[in-house]
């Protein structure tokens, strides 16, 4: 089971609103499904795995398929008034592996999504992403009318749907926001994946192996935890304005080697030892990057809850429960 943290919503809705969360048994749908239940919305999650790989509240309807698939999104969409878009094929490494598989993976189904949306004029929030669109900067926290300019082709395709999803909202009325999120952290998240530097970076120091940076420090990383991110997302369905982008960040920058000093204390106690590797640094990744989510808090209200040390104790002591104690 996943640690749950408990979080302030907006009052319950007064007729329930079915809700689809596509690419919802990962981490972050983990966490934002149980929130979106407490608003009284009935929650439908969308997933490629058979089963999902988390455990989901009993009231959620689980539906094993790709979005991708014609026939099946429609369906599911004549159904639903809501839906989140967490789906993604790919993360930054494998991206700049495979540029075209990138964008042909996860460019196609999900313009397709807004042309569908658009017909039967659903809400939609796009979850792009806070760490790649903007690329290099020399000031932080940066605003979301900060210049954008991908160095990353997941970088390039996450900015190209967020231009589609405003392209059809001008020309087919498509009602959707859009939520740049930053560096997700937490209990559940699942190490050695190609994302999640925390969490790796522990699960390492608990296997005995060293910590993995790229260049002197690493690169600067606005690390949020899940439970103030869902909550970040509920509250852009909820109070965003359409056709609007917001950050959902909190703001401070840390280097990989700030994390790495973080978490010592942690491992110290379970009496484990931090080795740090220090690799080249890769071309892909973006330097430094924080946002600022004063938009967000202003328009609806959300303010991170979670102290960073206090969401560093949380994923300790989840992964201690999992295979790496």
């Amino acid at each position: 089971m996943v640690d749950t943290v408990s979080i302030e919503l907006n009052p319950i809705i007064d007729k329930a609103t079915n809700t689809l969360v596509i690419g919802g048994a990962g981490f972050i749908g983990t966490h934002l499904i149980p929130m979106l239940i407490a608003t009284g919305r009935s929650v439908t999650v969308l997933d490629r795995t058979a089963t999902p790989p988390n455990e989901l509240p009993g009231s959620v309807v689980y539906v094993a398929g790709d979005f991708g698939q014609r026939d099946l999104i429609c369906d599911l969409l004549d159904s639903h008034q809501e839906v989140i878009h967490l789906a993604y094929a790919t993360v930054p490494n494998t991206s700049f592996e495979n540029p075209l598989a990138d964008l042909l993976q996860n460019l196609p189904p999900t313009v397709q999504l807004f042309s569908e949306m658009a017909d039967r004029g659903g809400k939609l929030v796009l979850v792009s992403s806070g760490g790649t669109v903007y690329g290099e900067t020399n000031t932080l926290p940066l605003r979301e009318d900060h210049p954008t300019k991908p160095i990353s082709p997941y970088g390039v395709t996450k900015l190209t749907l967020e231009n589609y999803a405003r392209l059809y909202a001008l020309t087919h009325g498509l009602k959707f926001v859009c939520v740049r999120p930053a560096n997700a952290f937490g209990a559940g998240q699942r190490p050695f994946v190609g994302q999640g530097f925390i969490s790796t970076a522990m699960a390492s120091a608990m296997r005995g192996q060293s910590i993995r940076i790229f260049g002197l420090s690493g690169t600067v990383r606005d690390y949020i935890y899940v439970s103030d991110l869902a909550a970040g997302i509920v509250s852009a369905l909820e109070k965003g304005h359409l056709s609007k982008t917001y950050n959902l960040g909190t703001g401070v920058g840390l280097s990989n080697m700030d994390v790495i000093e973080a978490i010592s204390p942690l491992m110290m106690e379970i009496g484990r030892d931090v080795h740090v590797e220090k690799l080249p640094e890769r071309t892909f990744d973006v330097k430094k990057n924080a946002l600022d989510s004063t938009k967000l808090q202003g328009h609806t209200g959300w303010k991170p809850q979670i102290a960073f040390g206090d969401g560093l104790r949380l994923t300790c002591d989840w992964l201690r429960t999992i295979e790496y104690e």
